[in-house]
């Protein structure tokens, strides 16, 4: 039988009885997904950058400053390939999405890799506020349109040598070697300025807000205003410390202003509530996956 614990269960009966559910997700919720970006990904698609520069894993390598665009841009599309357009090693987001099917929910996310889109989940109920890999914008920025990627990264892709696979994967052949370089002629550029173009990251006040960003942001202010009073769960999963203000605070604040609601945090070391809303609060802290995997069950106790 399933080992449950009693935070687990009361979880599962948050879920059950919820009206409306709010799901706020950060970067562990896609680490608990395989998303990994160290260890086996990273040498898998990056070795040849590593033993350049001594890169050590993805996000150290986004930040690195490349002597031309065109080895910039075979870093960054090998990146963006792997994150946004293969699919998570891990069926995490799946089965949140089978938990709160016929639910009354809205996701908001600071995770850029669109695995909520990818699994299912209903894409005007979906809040990504802080860009999206598969899309560009004008470096500038001159104007606020956004542009899908896709089939540019798989050109770059192939340039390097890659080859997509039946599976949607993209590898090199058997003993083949990636070039580091991307042709000239791939790199891309704002079609109204002509200045370079960058990723749709909110990483400075450069961000482009296109009219999705703004639809989506009104869209979750909606679900929120509608659902005010009613038996809410605020499912927190996976939300660190570097943007609280997003997710974690508020979250914290309208648990606190509705006697109805529950906060639940699910979280591998950094699950915790404030003291005004312990009553409200279910803390699990554990391993994401395997905590949904228990949600899934029957949170059956063994018999004494």
């Amino acid at each position: 039988m399933p080992d449950c614990s009693a935070q687990t269960e009361r979880l599962k009966t948050a879920l059950d009885k919820a009206e409306a559910v709010v799901i706020g997700a950060g970067a562990r919720l896609s680490t608990a997904a395989g998303f990994t970006y160290a260890g086996a990904r990273f040498e898998t698609y990056f070795a040849d950058f590593a033993q350049k520069y001594g890169i050590r894993d993805m996000y150290a390598g986004g930040f690195y400053p490349f002597p031309t665009r065109e080895e910039f841009w075979a870093y960054w599309s090998r990146y963006i390939f792997i994150n946004r357009y293969q699919n998570a090693p891990k069926p995490v987001y799946e089965r949140l999405r089978k938990l709160v099917a016929g639910k009354d929910y809205f996701v908001i996310t600071t995770n850029v890799d669109h695995c909520f889109q990818k699994a299912g989940f209903d894409k005007k109920r979906l809040f990504y506020t802080q860009g999206d890999y598969g899309l560009f914008q004008c470096s500038e920025p001159c104007h606020f349109n956004t542009y899908d990627n896709e089939p540019i990264i798989r050109k770059m892709m192939t340039a390097q040598g890659y080859a997509e696979k039946a599976d949607g994967t993209m590898a090199l052949p058997e003993g083949g070697r990636a070039k580091m370089t991307v042709p000239t002629e791939l790199l891309p550029y704002c079609p109204r300025c002509g200045r370079p173009m960058t990723m749709n990251l909110r990483a400075d006040d450069t961000f482009v807000e296109d009219e999705g960003w703004h639809a989506a942001a009104e869209r979750y202010e909606n679900f929120l205003r509608t659902r005010a009073g009613q038996k809410v769960l605020f499912l927190e999963l996976g939300v660190g410390d570097n943007t609280p203000g997003i997710i974690k605070y508020p979250f914290w604040r309208m648990t606190a202003k509705n006697p109805d609601a529950t906060y639940a945090c699910l979280n591998n070391g950094e699950a915790v509530c404030p003291r005004e809303i312990e009553r409200q609060a279910i803390c699990i802290d554990g391993d994401i996956g395997k905590v949904l995997i228990q949600l899934e069950r029957s949170c059956v106790r063994p018999e004494m």
